[in-house]
């Protein structure tokens, strides 16, 4: 895919999501990787309406997450995020979206450090998973606001979790990624199906 074409369906992408409901106001960002030596990322500015996205509000950074274009607005406040999954995963896309579901269900399970999905068929849409009893681990971090703390934190959990393709972070949504942006697409759609249907059969069980 062309650097222009990637712009584009990362725009059209961020637009999507808004109209779906996972990515509402100016919540999200996204990314994709230009270069991979040295690393180049296209991610989304900060404090943007996802649902009017441009392409000229697409920034470009290194991989210590500073400015190369001069385009306007700064970086997403989590770029450290984005590089740390690109590197760790080597990663071509990171997605991040901002659901009701992602949102809820981290605060739910947040003490037990994550929850398993197990047993539905759409598990198969994630790379690499084959039957629908595989048994998808979805970790769960806490928020906070010094991101070079939390991308460490990041970086860390990905090396204890070769397995996972997204995690949560409390109150605050899901990161997924994929080799490409068609394939960290795939894996939004897929893990926010999940997650409804996981927090929908939840609300149906006995609150004892």
């Amino acid at each position: 895919m062309s650097h222009a074409a990637a712009i584009e369906y990362l725009v059209s992408l961020s637009r999507d999501f808004h109209r779906r409901g996972w990515a509402l106001g100016t919540s999200g960002n996204f990314s994709t990787v230009v270069e991979r030596e040295p690393l180049c990322v296209a991610i989304t500015a900060s404090s943007l309406d996802k649902g009017r996205l441009t392409p000229n509000q697409i920034l470009e950074v290194d991989g210590d997450g500073r400015m190369l274009n001069a385009g306007p607005g700064k970086p997403s406040a989590e770029t450290l995020l984005h590089i740390a999954i690109a590197k760790s995963r080597g990663a071509g896309a990171v997605l991040h979206t901002h659901s009701v579901w992602s949102t809820v269900l981290s605060d739910y399970h947040a003490g037990r450090g994550g929850f398993f999905i197990e047993g539905y068929e759409m598990l198969k849409g994630l790379d690499g998973v084959v039957t629908h009893e595989h048994r998808e681990w979805l970790p769960i971090l806490e928020n906070s606001q010094d991101m070079e703390a939390l991308a460490a934190e990041t970086k860390q959990m990905l090396e204890q979790n070769p397995q996972v393709h997204g995690f949560l972070i409390r109150r605050h949504g899901m990161y997924t990624w994929g080799k490409d942006l068609a394939e960290a697409a795939r894996h939004v759609e897929i893990l926010e199906f999940l997650l409804e249907s996981v927090g929908r059969r939840q609300m149906m069980e006995p609150q004892y």
